[in-house]
């Protein structure tokens, strides 16, 4: 008599476990805690020895000098970006995207024309509770502390060069991650900032690759001044260590010593500008040939572009693991050229907050792929559904594991 008791039990409690799961998988995400008395977040790096202008190491071993094991809970996760011109929109979806994945909480440093501060304000309070709680945001004015600052602000794209002189004005930040408002995150943030642990005692700032393949990048084909590694390195994400970047002394083309970051900006444009194609980027690129030891290469799953699939796929990473970080430059996210990477930014950019992640945002997406066979990205959509899928189970669950600790508790 007991045996068949002990297996109705057992059956009654997978039934109700089923039934939760189903439960978390339909409803909205579940209310954040209490947040803590306000802190000012912790830093994440200590600022490394003055380096002498001989001293390497390698970009692409950091395991060889690593610095101090950072803490394992960050309050804020700091994410900036630029946008000016008709790009609120396109800012709005990499924010939501942001959100939509991250487990910790964000610090959006958002640098804006004061004609969108207000836009940028009215759509972040529409927001629901249950996602506004997992930020905080600061909106602020395009400044440049050197230099002439028409020139910064038509450099390559309107507002793009802002970017150089974060450090300067996010002086309080340890360290953060830009973007470019032409990028969608497809898992975790966490995961992109979990990266600074990986920095040597040199390493300062880490970007992608600008190309896989040498002969065919845009660098070595067409440059007129020096740019990093053989392909140079594109900027449209690129995780920084401000307090190291302050701190440190580079070495540049301009005198035989060193010079701060600050120092160095505008004398280095003035140099090169007849030379420079993509602006901030080049000089980016100029800074780190010279200073190669400061920078940390990470592969091309973290800045997925056109470029890596538009001629055959030429990205591993991504292959083997999945897009992470989409950067839909040359503008695809507004014409059919590439209708993978419009499928992906139209399907984040139409998801209601509240919805179902998988019937809402994932089905959709699947069956928005199904139409980019034709085309040369469309036909791996494995490399784009991967992280975003991962992503979603994770969400889910710990959903789960949210409803049985609040049933068990009451």
């Amino acid at each position: 008599m007991r045996r068949p008791c002990k297996v109705a039990a057992a059956l009654l409690c997978l039934a109700v476990l089923l039934l939760l799961y189903l439960l978390a998988g339909s409803a909205a995400p579940p209310p954040a805690p209490p947040s803590a008395p306000a802190r000012r977040p912790p830093r994440l790096g200590r600022s490394p020895p003055r380096r002498s202008p001989g001293g390497s190491a390698s970009a692409r071993k950091p395991a060889e000098q690593k610095h101090p094991k950072e803490p394992s809970s960050l309050q804020c996760m700091h994410l900036a970006v630029v946008a000016c011109g008709d790009r609120l929109e396109e800012t709005l979806i990499m924010l939501k995207s942001a959100v939509l994945f991250s487990n910790s909480r964000l610090c959006f440093h958002i640098f804006a024309e004061d004609s969108l501060k207000p836009e940028f304000e009215k759509k972040l309070k529409e927001w629901p509770s249950s996602y506004t709680k997992k930020f905080e945001s600061n909106i602020y004015p395009i400044t440049f502390s050197v230099g002439n600052a028409q020139e910064w602000k038509k450099l390559f794209k309107p507002c793009a060069a802002q970017r150089l002189f974060l450090p300067v004005i996010l002086k309080d930040v340890d360290s953060l991650l830009y973007v470019d408002t032409d990028v969608l995150f497809l898992r975790p943030i966490d995961d992109i900032w979990h990266l600074l642990r990986e920095f040597n005692s040199t390493q300062l700032a880490a970007m992608a690759p600008e190309h896989e393949i040498p002969k065919i990048g845009w660098y070595s084909r067409f440059a007129r001044h020096p740019y990093y590694g053989s392909t140079g390195v594109n900027s449209g994400v690129m995780l920084m260590n401000l307090t190291r970047i302050r701190s440190t002394q580079f070495k540049n083309s301009l005198i035989p010593g060193g010079l701060t970051w600050e120092e160095m900006l505008y004398p280095l444009y003035q140099k090169y500008k007849n030379y420079i194609t993509w602006g901030d980027q080049d000089l980016l690129n100029i800074i780190f040939y010279f200073n190669p030891e400061c920078l940390y290469v990470f592969p091309c799953q973290w800045n997925y572009r056109p470029d890596h699939c538009m001629y055959g796929s030429n990205c591993r990473g991504a292959e083997d693991e999945g897009v992470s970080i989409l950067h839909g430059n040359r503008g695809v996210y507004h014409d059919d050229k590439q209708p993978t990477f419009k499928a992906l930014y139209e399907v984040i950019r139409d998801f209601p907050f509240e919805d179902n992640l998988f019937q809402s945002l994932y089905y959709p997406l699947q069956s928005k792929f199904l139409d980019t066979v034709h085309t040369l990205c469309g036909r791996i959509p494995q490399v784009f559904l991967k992280q975003i899928e991962k992503t979603m189970k994770k969400v889910y669950e710990n959903r789960v594991i949210v409803y049985l600790g609040a049933n068990h508790r009451y």
